[in-house]
């Protein structure tokens, strides 16, 4: 198996032991995992892509069967959590024949989405029959105006329509995911706090990372402390601090009589890499040890050895007998070995350390 650093590429053996944990050198125990489905969208929002984008070949994204090996490969190493992501995972065709396959997995906790609430209205229902328990809908501006700037191609109505839809499907959470921006949204902390209370949905507040080029701002003039956010928020609201914990790094705080939790997630401000209980794989098989670095795994070299051209005429069909086959022990044995290669934190800002080039699209979220 090749693994990429970023500095160095070397082959680790493909051993595993025989009683194997997703435990890092570090310690951490990884529980919960992020799935691309696709690098695609239907938003261009400016802190995710660039507005003229260039989308990975056919041939290169996994198929559906390929994702389900993966999923099923991590929950049967111990993984509890899957998160589906994109780009948009909702645009990705067939994508709830995926979500019910992997519904299905034995000793699956909880599967989760992240979505840009677009196609809700439609989808949220079939999502929640298909076994997603919480949902997470990006929204950063009230403002249609506003909101088209963000993301350059989306309509808010379509937005809040989405949320309506997915607040009557009985989910056991939503959440809104916020990112504040200097310049773009930052006047709306209070304004989209009091959405979500309004409707008993939780909000989380993201800091923007320097991930890849961003070309209409720099980052750096535009990102935003979550300790700023906080005081706003504390001017009308008060927040008592929480043990509340999901599968991701977000920080809670409970309003006293409101059923909504607000969250930070606060990469830049407060690290959290100590307790990261996470890892990701693009919709092209890399396996991301981190978000803020490069270290890598080719899960799709493995997935596909004899059969690299990999027949797509029918997914679905493909998709069907995956659940019939055991998983390679090839695949886990390399899931395995990638957990060594996991780094310690981030470096984000720090200007004598390279930053990832890849931009949010092709990195899942």
């Amino acid at each position: 198996m090749t693994i990429t650093t970023n500095t160095t590429t070397q082959t680790t053996p493909l051993t595993a032991s025989s009683q194997p944990k997703m435990i890092d050198k570090f310690g951490r125990h990884i529980d919960y995992v992020r799935l691309s489905v696709t690098d695609r969208c239907d938003f261009r929002c400016v802190y995710c892509m660039t507005e003229d984008m260039t989308f990975l070949p056919r041939k290169d994204v996994l198929t559906l069967e390929e994702i389900y090996q993966v999923g099923r490969a991590f929950t049967e190493l111990g993984v509890s959590r899957l998160r589906l992501t994109g780009g948009e995972p909702l645009v990705r065709n067939n994508v709830i024949a995926l979500v019910q396959a992997l519904g299905r997995l034995p000793g699956l906790r909880e599967l989760l989405l992240t979505t840009n609430g677009a196609q809700l209205v439609q989808m949220a229902a079939p999502l929640r029959e298909a076994g997603v328990n919480r949902i997470n809908i990006s929204i950063d501006s009230l403002d249609p105006d506003r909101f088209k700037r963000i993301t350059r191609t989306g309509r808010l109505d379509k937005v809040l329509a989405g949320i309506e839809a997915a607040r009557g499907c009985n989910f056991d959470r939503i959440r809104l995911n916020t990112v504040i921006m200097k310049g773009y949204n930052d006047d709306e902390v209070l304004t989209l706090t009091d959405y979500a209370v309004e409707r008993g949905l939780d909000i989380a507040f993201i800091e923007e990372m320097p991930l890849g080029q961003a070309s209409d701002h720099l980052r750096e003039e535009t990102v935003c402390s979550n300790d700023w956010v906080l005081e706003q928020i504390q001017q009308r609201y008060t927040l008592q601090n929480t043990s509340d914990t999901t599968a991701g790094p977000s920080r809670y705080y409970r309003i006293p009589g409101e059923r909504s939790r607000i969250g930070f997630i606060s990469p830049m401000s407060h690290n959290f890499c100590g307790d990261c209980n996470r890892v990701r794989m693009t919709v092209e098989g890399r396996l991301l040890l981190c978000l803020g670095n490069e270290h890598s795994a080719d899960l799709r070299k493995i997935l596909r050895a004899g059969n690299e051209q990999n027949n797509r005429r029918d997914e679905m069909a493909q998709l069907e007998a995956s659940e019939e086959l055991p998983v390679s022990s090839e695949l886990k044995a390399a899931i395995i070995a990638a957990m060594d290669l996991k780094p310690e934190r981030h470096h984000f800002y720090e200007s004598d350390y390279a930053q990832p080039v890849r931009l949010m699209n092709m990195t899942g979220g």
